[in-house]
């Protein structure tokens, strides 16, 4: 019987290039979809959960706009000068691992150009080598919202067949490059995610689209990313010996409100769909229920001849995934609602909540660790878990967030105790090791780090660096595999 975490146990952290790197504009970076994305403060529900349209003028007039007061993906916290000071305090915390993005547009400002910039891939040479220097596995990911803003507009994005070629130009460009640095590699970020917010995750924007069309044109998006993702899968495996190609999956685990049969079926339904978007990049091919469902709505995915076959030749290694709370379901109208990670659903009322309303549910970690483990019996790895909060500090210099301590204490808990049980997890990195720009609300105030960055909202302050009480606490846990918990 296995007891605790496996002796090679990948602890880290994990970031995205569209919210740390900042330098938009310079060393020959092209305008991405995150760079349009604007603050958003005092957000309704729906909007907070994702549902803040973006428009053609919206995008133009983003454009147009050279600054980078309105659009804090721009600035980020600077990632991309201070790398070297950040990857020294996740070294000094321990750190095995260390998932980031490569950031599509530094690489292809346009996503179109035969021939890559040259500066733009000797800013990753550097970033992985000294990851290497300091023992942290770089895990990388290759699409982590921040696809060419070119590609959107001239496409519609993912809609269009042609990204699939620039992808797989981009993603051959980055296998052959860091090949000796980088042995782990995601596809698509949370690629679920499309139905949730089109224009982030595929570059669709909306009213580009014809009228009663947007919902198959996402699919016909989503089925363009499934290709792209096996075809680079392929290509990993060709130019990298011994690389690791995983699929990334939003973990939003639902519980039925009541066992009321109808909540029973609803949720069902809705787990059945979250797995789908994995069950295609484990199993190469589409649910029979999925594409049962898809024929009703009268949706029709145009497929190449061969598409079929590339699904199935090339799947995934492992499967990765993002879990931050739980939700629940009900058939019945007028209940109470939480918001989530871009998601919605019935609170429940036997949990807690963060301060942007995400409830705190470590037994639901375990629970989906224990559910994919069962579905895909491929290692599992979690590359997103985290909570956001307000941090305060004090006169001293110290912040003390044992709010923080807590909540990773009790998801490592349930994480070891589903590894006793015979989950096969080889690592877990938590969302945003150092405050970062927020993905949804592009804050700085929602702070998710081990390390404070001295940065307000409106991008005010002078960027230090400043070691919070979990920290040292998780340290410890990475010094002991986990087994130190106090």
């Amino acid at each position: 019987m296995t007891k605790g975490f496996p002796k090679n146990f990948l602890w880290g952290g994990a970031l995205a290039a569209n919210q740390v790197e900042g330098a938009w504009n310079i060393d020959g970076k092209g305008l991405s979809v995150a760079d349009v994305a604007t603050y958003k403060a005092n957000l309704s529900l729906d909007d907070y959960a994702g549902h803040v349209t973006v428009t053609s003028e919206v995008i133009e007039k983003a454009m147009k706009d050279k600054d980078d007061k309105a659009y804090p993906k721009r600035r980020g916290i600077d990632f991309y000068h201070r790398y070297k000071e950040d990857l020294a305090l996740f070294a000094e915390m321990g750190f095995k691992a260390l998932r980031v993005s490569i950031a599509w547009s530094r690489i292809f400002p346009t996503g179109e150009e035969q021939e890559p910039n040259e500066v733009g891939l000797r800013f990753y040479d550097q970033l992985f080598a000294e990851m290497r220097r300091l023992g942290i596995e770089p895990i990388v990911t290759l699409s982590h919202y921040e696809m060419p803003l070119a590609l959107s507009v001239k496409y519609n994005g993912w809609v269009e067949r042609q990204v699939i070629d620039d992808f797989v130009r981009f993603c051959r460009v980055c296998f052959t490059r860091y090949k000796d640095l980088v042995k782990y590699w995601l596809t698509f970020n949370e690629i679920d995610s499309i139905n949730r917010h089109p224009f982030t995750t595929a570059g669709i924007i909306p009213n580009r689209c014809p009228e009663g069309k947007e919902e198959e044109l996402i699919y016909q998006a989503l089925h363009h990313q499934f290709v792209a993702s096996a075809l680079v899968t392929a290509d990993c495996h060709r130019i990298i010996e011994g690389s690791q190609v995983g699929c990334m999956l939003t973990k939003l685990t639902t519980y039925p409100n009541t066992c009321h049969p109808a909540d029973v079926e609803m949720t069902l339904k809705k787990n059945l769909h979250n797995y789908f978007y994995a069950d295609v990049q484990v199993f190469g091919e589409y649910p029979v229920l999925i594409e049962n469902m898809l024929e009703r709505k009268n949706i029709h995915i145009v497929m190449a001849r061969g598409d079929r076959e590339i699904l199935r030749k090339h799947t995934v290694d492992f499967v990765s995934f993002s879990y931050y709370m739980s939700l629940t379901e009900s058939a019945k109208d007028g209940l109470e609602k939480a918001a989530g990670n871009t998601i919605m659903g019935v609170k429940n009322p036997y949990l807690p909540s963060t301060e942007w309303g995400w409830q705190i549910d470590p037994v639901g970690l375990k629970i989906s660790l224990l559910e994919l483990y069962d579905r895909y019996k491929k290692p599992l790895l979690i590359v997103e878990n985290g909570m956001g909060a307000v941090d305060k500090v004090e006169s001293d210099g110290t912040i003390h967030d044992d709010y923080r301590i807590n909540y990773f204490k009790e998801h490592f808990k349930q994480m070891k105790e589903a590894v006793e049980e015979g989950v096969e997890l080889f690592g877990y990195t938590s969302w945003g090791p150092i405050d970062i720009v927020s993905a949804g609300t592009c804050q700085m105030s929602k702070r998710y780090g081990f390390i404070y960055v001295d940065q307000d909202d409106e991008g005010n302050g002078t960027l230090k660096r400043l070691r919070k009480d979990s920290f040292y606490w998780y340290k410890k846990v990475i010094a002991s595999n986990g087994e130190n918990l106090n």
